[in-house]
């Protein structure tokens, strides 16, 4: 297993920064004990919370920017879809979200395929109005955002040391 650490003060300014602040400052230290590149390889020495945090990151950070089509279209949908996340989520107590991925699944299983295939800018803009049936799907995630963010950030707190080594040296 990978070792990931984080000295105690920056997780305590970045706790005391918010949940968005605190489950980056995780995620930076998830990222620097793997290289800055999750591989098959680095997976496979990380622990299923940590993984399942790398995969809230690119889920986070692919639906926020263009939603739903956007993470499919770059190639993110097998890490998302087909992994354990949305199952993992829901232990989390993320019911909601979980079932938001389940269904957006539904739709990479139908549109997967059309979506990733390759396609100028103009096309790749014209797979927004293409696809209306994510609309609602990254509405929903938009809406909810900060309360999963907040949700996800007690998790790792509480189970910290699934995720991280602290280190309460200088």
């Amino acid at each position: 297993m990978i070792e990931v650490k984080i000295k105690d003060a920056v997780l305590r300014r970045a706790a005391g920064e918010g949940p968005d602040a605190f489950v980056a400052a995780v995620l930076q230290a998830l990222r620097e004990a793997i290289g800055g590149e999750l591989t098959a390889e680095t997976m496979a020495q990380l622990t299923a919370d940590q993984n399942t945090l790398l995969a809230w990151d690119m889920l986070h950070e692919e639906v926020m920017d263009g939603g739903f089509v956007q993470l499919i279209y770059n190639g993110y949908g097998p890490f998302i879809f087909k992994n354990p996340l949305a199952k993992v989520l829901k232990l989390w107590g993320l019911r909601d979200l979980s079932k938001l991925i389940y269904e957006a699944h539904t739709l990479y299983v139908k549109y997967g395929s059309e979506l990733t295939r390759d396609c100028t800018d103009d096309e790749f803009m014209a797979l927004f109005e293409q696809y209306p049936e994510f609309d609602d799907l990254d509405d929903a995630f938009v809406e909810n955002e900060e309360e999963w963010t907040a949700l996800i950030a007690h998790y790792v707190d509480e189970h910290l040391e699934h995720f991280v080594q602290v280190d309460f040296g200088e």
